[in-house]
């Protein structure tokens, strides 16, 4: 069997993309890329670029919504707030898989965590004029920095590959010291790594954030999936680890998209810790009024980007976070198959010379799950990138994520069953070039 995929035509869909260095690509352009190369070509792509769930949405969820639908809401602005049912069973939900102690007036839905984030970054960079930078404990999702971006905030970022456990702190307080950071973001189980953060690096988080009057972001976008431990009790032991036990200055993300397969529908909760929820900061008094952070969050940031999230969708979401904390959907068995595909993948990747990047944590092996990164010696995350292009396999390098190890982060979603035959062909030959 040759290459798949010759020089020529991956030279020529990189261009008419307009990628300047495909090293560099956004996920967005390496599907654009991988969607032009298959369609010329004719040559299936083993698809690992971009973390689209690969499994049917709950059934609960769209039941819910359609029969709100079918009462006529869709005619109706949504409250701005979100529906008394969502906000009610997202305080619950948080309570059951977190053991977090959340009002339900300080659980806001969003369009997506992506709104969450952005809107997030938009309020805590207002509260005080000092500080005007965001944290980045990286490696992490690499459209975050471009909200960071577009709205014209600064942030800094550090590789925690080599500050992980007691080390973490000193690396923290390096960055905080400075008095100019607004806002501390991370993501656990972390995309693209997925190591997961332990309690004594959350409670070191926590302390800072305190110490240093710093707000913690905590995106739970993969919430539970730490297939390691069984997270799926409602209101029993072991939890999702969080922040929120160590420091009142938190806001949670909690996502729709990826624990109940429900992307598409852009439906997320942002839970602001209650003392956070109903502070007051001089900077949001001078620009708002005398308004608390969570009424600016909703009133002012929220309803100017958008003006609610959809009926529909917030009824979707009040019905599986009702069902799951009655111990009546077992959402996370249904996502332990993006567990199984990481062992069969990285199985694959290792047998044929790849290595594991992010493969330790604090001294457990490195969980199986939605992503993982590998790499291949003697190779930088572009080089490979570039050349598993040519196999007709299609991931992000590690670069766009913040990360300082070279490598590619490769997502499991989208794998059918048939390509884990094709996987070990096309390797089976790069290995062989390489």
């Amino acid at each position: 069997m040759d290459v798949p995929v010759n020089e020529t035509v991956i030279r020529a869909a990189v261009e008419e993309s307009g990628v300047n260095d495909f090293s560099k690509a956004t996920i967005r352009e390496v599907v654009a890329v991988a969607n032009k190369i298959e369609k010329q070509t004719g040559v299936e792509f083993i698809r690992m670029e971009m973390g689209v769930p690969g499994l049917p949405p709950s059934e609960i969820g769209v039941k819910a919504e359609i029969d709100a639908l079918n009462k006529g809401l869709a005619s109706i602005y949504p409250v701005i707030d979100g529906l008394p049912e969502l906000k009610n069973e997202a305080s619950r939900f948080i309570k059951a898989f977190v053991d977090l102690d959340i009002s339900s007036e300080s659980c806001v839905p969003v369009v997506g965590s992506m709104q969450g984030t952005f809107t997030s970054f938009l309020v805590a960079g207002q509260c005080n004029e000092k500080k005007d930078t965001i944290l980045f404990i990286d490696p992490g999702f690499p459209v975050q920095k471009q909200q960071a971006t577009v709205l014209g905030y600064k942030y800094e970022s550090f590789d925690v590959y080599d500050f992980r456990g007691n080390k973490l702190k000193a690396k923290l307080e390096e960055y905080l010291s400075k008095g100019n950071i607004s806002c501390i973001i991370y993501s656990n189980p972390n995309n693209p790594a997925w190591f997961c953060l332990k309690e004594e690096e959350l409670s070191v988080i926590g302390e800072l954030a305190t110490k240093y009057d710093t707000i913690v972001l905590e995106d739970l976008a993969y919430f539970a999936m730490d297939f390691r431990q069984d997270l799926s009790v409602p209101f029993q032991a072991p939890f999702q680890p969080s922040v929120g036990k160590y420091t009142d200055n938190y806001i949670v993300l909690i996502s729709g998209s990826k624990a109940f397969s429900y992307a598409g529908q852009r439906i997320s909760i942002v839970a602001i810790s209650n003392k956070l929820y109903n502070r007051t900061y001089e900077g949001l008094n001078r620009r708002y009024g005398s308004v608390t952070f969570g009424r600016v969050f909703i009133h002012r940031a929220l309803y100017a980007i958008s003006s609610g999230t959809s009926h529909s969708a917030q009824y979707a979401l009040a019905a599986m976070f009702k069902a799951a904390s009655d111990g009546e959907f077992k959402f996370i068995e249904h996502v332990k198959e993006y567990g199984i595909r990481a062992k069969k993948l990285k199985n694959i990747f290792l047998k044929h010379g790849f290595e594991i990047v992010y493969d330790n944590d604090l001294g457990e092996e490195i969980a199986d799950g939605f992503y993982f990164t590998v790499r291949y010696p003697g190779m930088t995350g572009g080089e490979l990138m570039k050349a598993l292009i040519s196999y007709g396999i299609s991931a992000i390098s590690l670069a766009t994520t913040g990360s300082k190890q070279e490598g590619i982060r490769a997502c499991t979603s989208f794998i059918k069953e048939h390509q884990y035959d094709l996987l070990e062909e096309r390797l089976e030959i790069f290995e062989r070039q390489y």
